[in-house]
């Protein structure tokens, strides 16, 4: 993959193809089975709360390199709402959504980096990194 794939969210088809655009990339780059699951479920979550709290938004998919070491990032963002409170949204279980609240708690969790900005009325990134083992 030359440069990053921008994948846009707009329906739950764009939430199929971005899952499918990682893990197709972590397949390719050599990430057992296990990290490639991981990484479409990430993808997944994120895509999947652009559409229900921005509407819409972009998935980015690349590789990385740092330090010797491989790897996939993913950048979810969107011009929505944005989040209130971060801090509460990091809590396990805690949805505004009537959904079981894994969402971002659970992202970290599959991922080895996890970087959040919100800002009210302007929008959400979110940048997750796993390295390949």
């Amino acid at each position: 993959m030359n440069g990053p794939c921008l994948i846009n969210i707009l329906s739950e088809q764009d939430i199929v193809l971005a899952r499918q655009t990682g893990r197709k990339l972590a397949k390719d780059m050599g990430f057992n089975n296990i990290h490639q699951s991981r990484v479409a479920t990430a993808i997944s979550e994120l895509a999947r709360n652009i559409l229900l709290y921005a509407g819409t938004g972009t998935i980015s998919i690349d590789t990385i390199s740092r330090d010797g070491k491989v790897g996939i990032q993913i950048i979810a963002l969107d011009n929505g709402p944005g989040i209130r409170d971060i801090r509460k949204a990091m809590e396990d279980g805690y949805s505004t959504s009537g959904g079981l609240g894994a969402g971002l708690p659970g992202v970290k969790r599959l991922m080895d980096e996890f970087m959040i900005d919100s800002r009210v009325e302007q929008g959400t990134q979110v940048i997750i990194v796993k390295w390949r083992v």
